[in-house]
């Protein structure tokens, strides 16, 4: 049991897909795992763990944006010993090429700042994906048929942010997309030798304004857990 996770030792299980919305995580284990039990509900943020394909998997959530994110993945890795972490959720496209429901998957997360930046200090650390939970992901959602934009995102700390002229210079770059969480889980996983993947789901369209329906938002979300567990476990 630590501060925010009121989880026992030998509940939350190595392998933790990590969605924003305690409530998505409740949605998923309920709907993919066998045998989910809730293991965590401190603060409303819920964790449950169970079976998928009898491999042990804890669904936790973690939250809105990088400081939220950076206390539960804090927690997963140092006091319960979760190795392979992989977001799934939501992410606005910034590119003409990147449409709606489209999925992309994170190389690299860019920020103005995360929770670690003070670590760093003059350094520009460049955080990025484990390349093998990257390359099964791919792998995985063209078996699906589908054709995930891999490459650079960019991770917000703010969610009405009025810099127009930065998201010009990032379109200007070849940045996807932007969201809120990757590029502190990616730092994490790299300084305690973890495995970290950002999966997103394209729900809004930041040149056009498009956005998607509650109804399409729920089908992509199973196609991100069903490839999250595929990259997870690949062999």
């Amino acid at each position: 049991m630590t501060i925010h996770i009121g989880a026992k030792p030998g509940d939350i299980a190595e392998t933790v897909l990590m969605p924003g919305d305690p409530y998505r995580a409740k949605w998923a284990a309920e709907n993919f795992l066998d045998a989910p039990r809730c293991v965590n509900e401190v603060r409303g943020m819920l964790g449950y763990t169970g079976t998928w394909k009898g491999n042990p998997v804890t669904i936790h959530g973690s939250g809105m944006g990088m400081p939220s994110l950076s206390i539960y993945a804090n927690e997963l890795i140092r006091d319960y010993g979760a190795q392979t972490l992989i977001r799934i959720g939501s992410c606005g496209a910034m590119q003409d090429h990147v449409a709606l429901r489209d999925l992309v998957l994170a190389m690299s997360a860019s920020s103005v700042s995360t929770p670690s930046s003070t670590i760093f200090r003059e350094l520009t650390y460049a955080p990025t994906a484990d390349f093998s939970l990257l390359e099964a992901a791919a792998t995985a959602a063209r078996a699906k048929s589908l054709s995930p934009h891999v490459g650079g995102i960019y991770s917000s700390d703010t969610f009405y942010d009025e810099r127009r002229d930065l998201d010009e210079q990032m379109i200007r770059h070849g940045i996807l997309a932007v969201e809120m969480e990757a590029a502190e889980l990616y730092t994490l996983a790299a300084r305690y030798g973890r495995r970290a993947l950002a999966i997103l789901t394209v729900s809004d369209h930041l040149p056009t304004g498009d956005r998607l329906s509650s109804e399409d938002r729920e089908k992509s979300f199973s196609e991100m857990v069903e490839i999250a567990f595929e990259a997870a476990f690949a062999k």
